[in-house]
């Protein structure tokens, strides 16, 4: 008799950018880090270079542009207590997300948050928005070895759930996390969240690209997306 078992499918989302609209706050604790260091002349467009990149890599990379002497932990702790403050005080949630992850959590399909933040702000963000009802195996890029591109925040997040990489979905914003999704040998769903990024030859690799952000994005045709991966075998 054929076998009419389905593989089981899960989804590991990116956090910022793609569940919520951090990226505001994420700027301004870098923007409030670096002028305490002297630095006046970081701006938006500056940021966005960085979406998508972990912390301490951004970190590392601003401390050797700008000459700052402070070591690199102490520039980390300083932008993500600032981070957390504006945090804990707003951070949007993406409404179709949210529609997405609170239907896929009535319908019992395994999922994971996997950032490039740490745990402590993937932590407040998920705690101030209320998806930690419905999200609670977590990743970040401190837990791993290499942070995106690297797929390691994405295998980590399938072991934890007990899913083969090949059956997971990944829902990402921007293109070194797009590399990390193919890398890990994931599907992807690419919802950009810099315009200007849309071409870039990392999100070509993704199996479903949304040009419009999301603005395009809805969470019927993204479950419908997901569940197409559970085809009988």
């Amino acid at each position: 008799m054929p076998r009419t078992d389905t593989p089981r499918v899960a989804v590991v989302f990116d956090l910022d950018g793609t569940l919520v609209d951090s990226e505001p706050n994420y700027y301004e604790a870098g923007r409030r880090l670096l002028e305490r260091y002297g630095v006046t002349d970081f701006g938006w467009e500056r940021h966005t270079d960085f979406i998508g990149i972990g912390t301490r890599e951004t970190l590392a990379a601003l401390k050797e542009e700008y000459g700052l002497d402070a070591p690199l932990d102490e520039l980390l702790a300083g932008k993500n207590r600032h981070y957390l403050e504006l945090a804990r005080a707003a951070t949007e949630v993406f409404p179709e997300m949210r529609a997405l992850v609170e239907r896929l959590h009535a319908e019992g399909v395994p999922m994971a948050v996997a950032s490039g933040s740490s745990r402590a702000a993937i932590e407040a963000v998920l705690g101030g928005t209320g998806l930690d009802a419905y999200l609670t195996t977590l990743v970040s890029a401190e837990e791993v070895e290499r942070g995106k591109p690297a797929p390691d925040v994405f295998l980590e997040a399938a072991r934890r759930l007990g899913v083969e990489p090949e059956h997971c979905v990944v829902l990402e914003d921007a293109p070194p996390g797009a590399a990390a999704a193919r890398a890990a040998g994931m599907r992807c769903v690419a919802v950009p969240y810099v315009p200007g990024t849309v071409d870039d030859p990392a999100f070509g690799g993704a199996e479903l690209l949304l040009r419009g952000g999301q603005a395009e994005f809805t969470a019927a045709a993204a479950y419908d997306f997901v569940m197409a991966g559970r085809r009988t075998t």
